[in-house]
């Protein structure tokens, strides 16, 4: 038996031991998943759907206790924390709607009749990061289900709780045994299975883009079925034209919220130059109001970084001699704290081009739409971004042009459970979330009724 032992990022105390999963335990559990997967896909429709909204309810009871485990394994603020957890819920009842709903086609053509039909894959595996354990949790595992299939989840080694609670919660909500199983482990072990086990038909994995084309490789050798979500370094274009207080306002929390931890992070804020100055000079008082401090306190904006290793790889690309232009606050003592942090490089350094994942963003200047464009696109990734501009048809220009799964116009919104998201290029591959989300969770079968003529 392997133990790990899970640390409180604010206050680096011991929290609890986690038994972690070893390669018979994942071979058990997927046998299990086989087994629960074929009944629940038999039941009617209705019946699984009722199981679904039934599993949102009890989270929905249990919202606080959730937001509280996340605050003590994650150092998300509690506000966060508790939206989070709703999250998990609202996601869970819309696909509750999805068994009814998944419906075929019936397709005209010559000597019969020709129907398809949405075929559950069976187990799923899903992979989820310690950034936001349960948001990407349920983007798997709710359509996944909703679609007729067992999940297997492994969690992130640093942050497993609030998901094997989740799982607790499925059993006492009254979904089958076995059809829904958390399974706490190292990568090395749970993952690697999930990727070469027959019997699990997808991955479902979020995460860095290095690690991903690794699951990638692996799920080629049985042709395995994949999403991917995967890194990113989005822009935050600034026109002249814009609103200038407000994008210099909401700037820091397109890419400080979960203290940069967020593959979506707008962590390059490209400003147009004849408005540069203007720009620093109100983005500075927006990012040293911002609240880090105990995750706990209801006017926390900003918590610590997940781990000391985090905290090391982030503290790497702020050295003693770094460009900052100026920095926000962060506690003293224990804790892994890092203050917002706000750079001016040149186009080439490695804080532009690299995905930092903490609370450190660069600000650019650009000449004009073109060179905008052409800057948001230098990047192997293209997951998320914003566009800040008055002008409607700029807009419409910029955001068809830009490479990126998710743009928002005027704004730094990137997930809703009802849209699809996913990115371009390196940020990953297929969609999650959007109504069609069950569909990446089926096979189509098509079947010919050959008809005699009278």
């Amino acid at each position: 038996m392997t133990i790990t032992e899970l640390v409180n990022p604010a206050t680096e105390q011991a929290l609890r031991t986690v038994e972690l999963t070893d390669t018979a335990g994942v071979d058990d559990a997927v046998a299990r998943a086989k087994v629960a997967q074929k009944s629940w896909a038999a039941a009617a429709p209705a019946e699984r759907a009722a199981a679904l909204r039934a599993f949102a309810a009890v989270v929905d009871a249990h919202v606080g206790e959730l937001a509280a485990l996340e605050v003590a394994n994650s150092g998300h603020p509690i506000g966060a924390a508790e939206w989070e957890a709703g999250h998990v819920r609202d996601v869970l009842q819309f696909y509750s709607a999805t068994p009814e709903r998944l419906s075929g086609k019936q397709i005209p053509v010559a000597g019969g009749l020709d129907v398809t039909f949405n075929e559950p894959m069976g187990v799923i595996g899903v992979i989820t990061p310690w950034n936001f354990p349960m948001p990407i949790a349920v983007w798997g595992f709710a359509p996944a289900l909703a679609a007729g299939n067992a999940v297997v989840l492994k969690p992130a080694e640093w942050t497993p709780l609030t998901s094997m609670r989740l799982g607790e919660l499925a059993e006492q909500a009254g979904l089958p045994e076995d059809l829904f199983q958390v399974l706490p482990g190292r990568g090395s072990v749970v993952g690697e299975r999930f990727i070469s086990h027959p019997d699990v038909r997808k991955i479902v994995f979020t995460g860095s883009t290095e690690v991903g084309t690794r699951v990638m490789a692996g799920a080629a050798a049985q042709v395995k079925r994949v999403t991917l979500e995967l890194g990113g370094k989005s822009a935050n274009i600034v026109f002249a034209d814009c609103d200038l207080e407000r994008a210099a306002a909401t700037a820091p929390y397109g890419v400080f919220d979960n203290a940069g931890q967020d593959c979506c992070a707008r962590s390059r804020i490209l400003v147009q130059r004849n408005i540069f100055d203007k720009f620093m000079e109100l983005l500075e008082p927006a990012v040293k109001g911002l609240v880090v401090g105990d995750p706990a306190a209801r006017d926390t904006e900003m918590g610590p970084l997940v781990s000391r290793k985090h905290y090391d790889s982030v503290a790497a690309y702020v050295p003693d001699d770094a460009p900052v232009a100026f920095r926000g606050s962060a506690p003293g003592g224990p804790g892994f704290w890092f203050p917002p942090t706000v750079l001016t490089p040149e186009r080439t350094d490695r804080t532009v081009t690299e995905e930092i994942f903490g609370p450190v963003v660069t600000v650019l200047p650009f000449e004009d739409e073109a060179d905008a464009i052409a800057l948001a696109n230098d990047t192997e990734y293209g997951l998320s971004g914003s566009i800040w501009t008055d002008n409607l048809s700029r807009a419409l220009r910029v955001s068809r042009a830009v490479e990126a799964g998710n743009l928002s116009v005027n704004s730094h919104s990137s997930v809703r459970y009802n849209t699809p998201f996913g990115g371009f290029k390196q940020s990953g591959l297929g969609r999650e979330l959007g109504p069609d989300a069950p569909l990446s969770f089926t096979e189509t079968k098509n079947v010919f009724f050959a008809v005699e003529e009278s």
